[in-house]
Parts: C-alpha cells; sequence; structure tokens
C-alpha cells in the first residue's frame, strides 16, 4: 500500500488545471486569480485629508496667526480649493482633496466655532503634512497589488476593484458530482426500516465542498446494482470534472464501483493507501481527463479522506498558492498500534495562558461519526507502534 505522501505525488502528477475564465467582478468571490494586478495610479491618488477639521498652511500659526478666516468647505469628492490667503482656513471632510495651498490638518476637537471664523486651540498641531495622508503613501501607480494564485475574499477584491477592473480572469469552477452508493441509504424525511441507515455522507461532503468556495456540486444516490451504476456514471464522467463517490470501494462482494469504473474506461491510479481511516481510498482518472476520487463508506473515513486529499487536489487544480501547513502541539498522549498513518479527530483546547492544544477525540470507529460534533478538523500521525507523548507537533488539516 501506498503511504500518504505517495498518494499526494501520485495525485497531483495526473491532476488537470481547471480552464481560465473572464467574469464580472461582482462575481468572483471565493475564486482563484489566475492574472496579476497592478496598482492602476498611486494610492492615495492624491494629499489626502485624514480627519474632520479645517486645512490651513502651517506656516500662518508659525507666524503667531490664532484666529483664521474660514473661506469654504471642501468635501470628499469635490475639486480641491485654494486657499485664498495664509490667514484662511477652509473646512475639510474625512477623505477629501487637501485644497491646494495647505499642508496640514487641525482636527474638530482642537477647534472653537465663531461666527466666519475657526480658532485652534493653544494645543493644537499645525506643522507640515499632519493628518495628511501624502498621495503614493501606500501603493505607486504599477506596484504588484495581488499576484495570480491569490484567493478573492472580501479584500482582495476590494484591492481589485481599486485596480479599475470591472472583469478579472479566474479559473473557472470545475464541475463535481458528490455520489453515495448502497442500497442501505434512506434520506432524511423518508421512513427508515431498522436495517436502514440514514444517507448522511453525501450532505457532509456537498456542504465541506460549499464551504471551501466550490459551488457547481451536483449529488446523486445510486444503488448497489451494476447496471445503474453503468449507467449513472458513465453520465456523470461525461458532465463533470471530479466524481467523489461514497462506499462500494471495498473488497466485498457488493463493492462495484472499481470495477464498473474500469469498465467505463477509468485507469486506476491506486487502491489503498497505508492509513487509518480510510485505508480503502481509491483514485482514477477518466479517459476524458476527468479524476474520480472513490471514498470508503465509512463516515469518518469519508470525511478524512476528503479533507486529506481531495480538497488539496482540488485547490491545486484551480491553481491556489497553497497555504503553509498549521501545526499543533497534541494536549494529550495517543498511542499507535499499527503501522499505519493516523489520522485523529481534534477538537482545540486552551491553557491558562492561552496556548491552543490539539485535544484527541476518541472515535469507537470510522462508523461513530457523531463524535466529530464539536472537533475542528484532524491531525496526523506518523506509523506506530509508537507512542506520541503530549506536546507532539504535527500538522492539523481542518474540515472547513
Amino acid at each position: 500500500m501506498l503511504a500518504p505522501a505517495e498518494a499526494d505525488l501520485l495525485i497531483g502528477e495526473r491532476l488537470r488545471r481547471q480552464p481560465i475564465e473572464s467574469l464580472p467582478l461582482a462575481q468572483c468571490a471565493g475564486s482563484v486569480l489566475r492574472e496579476s494586478i497592478y496598482a492602476e495610479r498611486d494610492s492615495p491618488p492624491f494629499d489626502r485629508v485624514a480627519m474632520d477639521g479645517i486645512a490651513l498652511d502651517s506656516r500662518a500659526m508659525a507666524a503667531g496667526a490664532r484666529s483664521l478666516h474660514l473661506q469654504g468647505t471642501q468635501a470628499a469628492g469635490d475639486p480641491p480649493l485654494t486657499l485664498a490667503s495664509p490667514t484662511s482656513c477652509i473646512e475639510v471632510m474625512t477623505g477629501a482633496v487637501l485644497p491646494v495651498g495647505c499642508d496640514c490638518v487641525i482636527p474638530v476637537e482642537d477647534l472653537e466655532t465663531r461666527p466666519g471664523e475657526r480658532v485652534p486651540a493653544a494645543s493644537a498641531r499645525a506643522a507640515p503634512w499632519v493628518n495628511v495622508h501624502r498621495r503614493g503613501c501606500d501603493t505607486r501607480q504599477g506596484a504588484l497589488l495581488l499576484a495570480a494564485g491569490a484567493r478573492l475574499h472580501g479584500p482582495e477584491i476590494a484591492i481589485v476593484a481599486s485596480a479599475g477592473m470591472a472583469r478579472v480572469r479566474v479559473s473557472s469552477q470545475p464541475m463535481l458530482a458528490v455520489i453515495s452508493t448502497g442500497n442501505e441509504l434512506v434520506e432524511p424525511g423518508e421512513p427508515v426500516l431498522d436495517h436502514q441507515v440514514r444517507r448522511s455522507n453525501a450532505y457532509a461532503i456537498v456542504t465541506t465542498l460549499r464551504e471551501h468556495g466550490f459551488q457547481r456540486v451536483a449529488d446523486d444516490h445510486i444503488r448497489d446494482d451494476a447496471g445503474a451504476l453503468r449507467e449513472r456514471l458513465r453520465f456523470h464522467l461525461e458532465t463533470h470534472d471530479v466524481l467523489v463517490l461514497s462506499g462500494g470501494v471495498s473488497m466485498g462482494r457488493f463493492d462495484l464501483v472499481p470495477e464498473v469504473l474500469e469498465e467505463l474506461g477509468v485507469r486506476a491510479v491506486f487502491h489503498k493507501v497505508a492509513q487509518r481511516p480510510g485505508k480503502p481510498l481509491w483514485f482514477g482518472v477518466a479517459p476524458s481527463g476527468a479524476t474520480v476520487f472513490g471514498l470508503p463508506g465509512r463516515p469518518v473515513s469519508a470525511l478524512v479522506c476528503l479533507g486529506r486529499y481531495v480538497l488539496p487536489a482540488l485547490f491545486t487544480s484551480l491553481g491556489l498558492s497553497p497555504p503553509p501547513p498549521e501545526r499543533l502541539a497534541l494536549g494529550a498522549p495517543v498511542h499507535i498500534g499499527a503501522p499505519l498513518t493516523h489520522f485523529l479527530p481534534v477538537r482545540i483546547e486552551q491553557d491558562d495562558s492561552g496556548r491552543p492544544w490539539a485535544m484527541p477525540v476518541a472515535t469507537n470507529s470510522s462508523e461513530h461519526f457523531t463524535a466529530l460534533a464539536g472537533t475542528v478538523g484532524f491531525v496526523e500521525l506518523p506509523p506506530g507502534p509508537n507512542a506520541y507523548q503530549k506536546g507532539f507537533v504535527t500538522r492539523l488539516y481542518r474540515w472547513s
């Protein structure tokens, strides 16, 4: 069996990069940028007022002036006024262009208001560029603002908008199909018999994918019937970029998925990884280039394999810059007996000093998915046999 790192390499070698599409900026939330963004102009593009108050020539106060004639008002978005005389001032609003002839701003809280005049307090500071953001102090025209590979969240969308771009080139969202298999599965809300179980894996997988920004997600349930599997899987392979199956990939008599996929021309890259849970993981590639992840049907196994392999692969296909690994120390000792990589669900607890710890959460089996409530994800522990003490630092994979 492969080690997890070997499975990573095989998946990465066969990934198909998503094509580029140009979208209106309003439709790019969560998308991955496929072009670099440069500053359209200096930011701020003018000497900008930083506080509500009055703009003046600081030399007037340095020369002893204390009562300044109020010439007018400069609002944000208005063309700049010009100071009429050294003993005049102009009322200004935050974000406005600094009036011509002015070099500082005194805030309203440091002013006495008189009819037609403003009197700065004795403690008011008037010096060149006080309470003024100088032109280009944030960014100069032509500067790189965002590199290709950035994920477009709110701040990044604002940066693209500031560059004057109404449309932007991003990775096309992959068409995903989440497919659960099994005669025993019954939809929530429908009558369920004693020998049946609720169809829950698909809901968890679809929700996790959407939480990570993947919106083009179809959902299907196929019974353990070779003919039905062949028909539905052929359809999904023709219409989707990635198939994520849950169940039917182990060694039982009715685990028909690998055989049917082979009949449809999907080439198995690997089947089984030396890990617990999730050993039966299956991965293959269709002639069209579509990739297929066959996750085990047990709920904990399915979610672990989704977070450990499927999500990183999808992010890579989008051209997303990989985030640095998140590492956390175990908050309690763990003994690993089997020579398999172990994925251990954890919740995060803080000690009295505020330091976070990964607290292991026991599951009776890979069916015991209710134990995952309150966990943030899982950590990866090297193969045993070994005892990992409190403080052992390892990688954390978050559910979302």
